[in-house]
């Protein structure tokens, strides 16, 4: 049986900041498997982000084996996110995009 997917501590708040930024947003994190944690829709693209929590130190943000393989294997789009800051750039980013 596969345990509860890890939920890192700032998913929510990255999730609401992308809402307000009129980006919407599916939760994927209960995909596993080294799935990025959500799909962000912006203007007719999509993006997929992989969360980490920025305040924890480097070592417990990094990716997991399985995450490792899964960004290794992928042939498309991906990012990772690890504060609101990040946020506002990537958006930021789509917008001119």
């Amino acid at each position: 049986m596969r345990r509860a997917a890890a939920v890192d501590a700032n998913q929510m708040a990255i999730i609401r900041a992308l809402r307000k930024a009129g980006v919407s947003v599916q939760p994927l994190h209960t995909v596993g498997q080294g799935c990025p944690d959500i799909i962000a829709g912006f203007r007719g693209v999509n993006y997929l982000l992989e969360l980490k929590d920025g305040s924890k130190p480097p070592s417990e943000r990094r990716l997991t084996e399985a995450q490792k393989v899964w960004h290794a294997n992928w042939r498309g789009q991906v990012s990772i996110c690890e504060s609101l800051d990040d946020v506002e750039t990537l958006v930021s980013i789509w917008r001119v995009l």
